[in-house]
């Protein structure tokens, strides 16, 4: 286990969307985070204390948690200073990036000279099988987006956190560097080999009671050039009884693509749908999660009518004014 309280390592994050990981951490386990660190010319606020090093060891800080998501994923030169001072200073490090830790020969004898640990937690540990298909017991729902960084986790946190309030059975499925961070488990999807990525979701999903929901969470979008393949994983691989269409309404274009627009959430619904009823013919959407934290709340009120009016399906921004109605419909299937 990684060592808490966090430190968490915000870097040069261009923005906010950069510093999810950090983000995550703080609105899904704020207890193991006792502040923020950022590098000047930091675009991004997960709205924790600014501290030093010594002032977060003070507080008590045992890892220094990368909490960057940048594109390739990988280690900058520019952390590289705070980064071996925060091992030399007894702190552990974490980090979820492609870019390894272990792969960082600096770091790698600064953790070996001051007796300190580095976490990598995007490697997987289980030699994963092929997806067989197989039908499995208990249900699984999956939220799938217009686009990556929408919202997805987050769907399937609130939607996890209600059904044990109301005392169902629910188990969050991470599959990313955020989620494992949050919750000390799950499957790294994207650093598995591709043959092995539905399997992998399947070794993640086990046979469960009849009445019991996985949450699995969701990774890129169906329709990101650059990161579909780790989507039709989890759709095939997933096996969903339920989908939740997640969108973040103000972008101008996909995430890192330009000359890319985000698809309508109809479209989304006919392609998810198709492809997931592959392998489970059952599976239905019965939902819509928007990240509506670029808008104001009568924008977002206005807005999430709109969309349910259209589409004819129940919805919410689960973070923000919870995900009942979605686990309502849940409990219709």
């Amino acid at each position: 286990m990684i060592p808490t309280p966090y430190l968490l390592f915000l870097g040069d994050a261009p923005d906010q969307l950069a510093a999810k990981v950090a983000q995550g951490i703080k609105d899904w386990r704020p207890e193991n985070a006792v502040g923020q660190l950022r590098l000047p010319g930091c675009g991004a606020d997960v709205g924790l204390t600014d501290m030093t090093l010594e002032e977060a060891k003070e507080a008590g800080a045992q890892t220094l948690v990368i909490g960057v998501a940048n594109r390739g994923g990988v280690i900058s030169q520019a952390w590289k200073e705070v980064l071996v001072k925060a091992l030399e200073m007894g702190y552990d490090l974490a980090s979820g990036l492609h870019n390894l830790l272990r792969d960082e020969n600096d770091l790698v004898a600064a953790a070996k000279v001051n007796g300190r640990t580095l976490h990598d937690v995007r490697i997987p540990s289980v030699a994963y099988p092929i997806a067989n298909g197989v039908k499995r017991s208990g249900k699984r729902c999956l939220a799938v987006g217009t686009d990556c960084s929408v919202g997805k986790m987050y769907t399937g946190l609130a939607m996890d956190a209600e059904m044990r309030k109301r005392g169902m059975k629910s188990t969050f499925r991470p599959t990313g560097q955020t989620g494992i961070l949050i919750t000390g488990g799950g499957v790294p999807l994207d650093a598995v080999v591709a043959d092995f990525m539905a399997g992998a979701v399947e070794y993640l999903t086990p046979d469960n009671d009849d009445d019991h929901w996985d949450h699995i969470e969701g990774q890129g979008s169906l329709y990101h050039v650059s990161y579909s393949g780790v989507t039709m994983a989890l759709v095939h691989g997933g096996q969903p009884d339920a989908l939740v269409l997640s969108h973040e309404p103000t972008r101008a274009h996909m995430r890192g693509l330009p000359d890319y627009q985000q698809p309508s959430l109809e479209d989304l619904r006919d392609t998810a749908l198709a492809m997931a009823r592959v392998a489970n013919p059952a599976c239905q959407v019965i939902g819509i999660s928007v990240n509506t934290q670029h808008l104001s709340e009568d924008e977002a009120t206005a807005y999430l009518k709109e969309v349910e009016d259209r589409m004819g399906l129940p919805t919410v921004d689960p973070f923000r004014h919870g995900a009942g109605r979605l686990v309502d419909a849940l409990e219709g299937l």
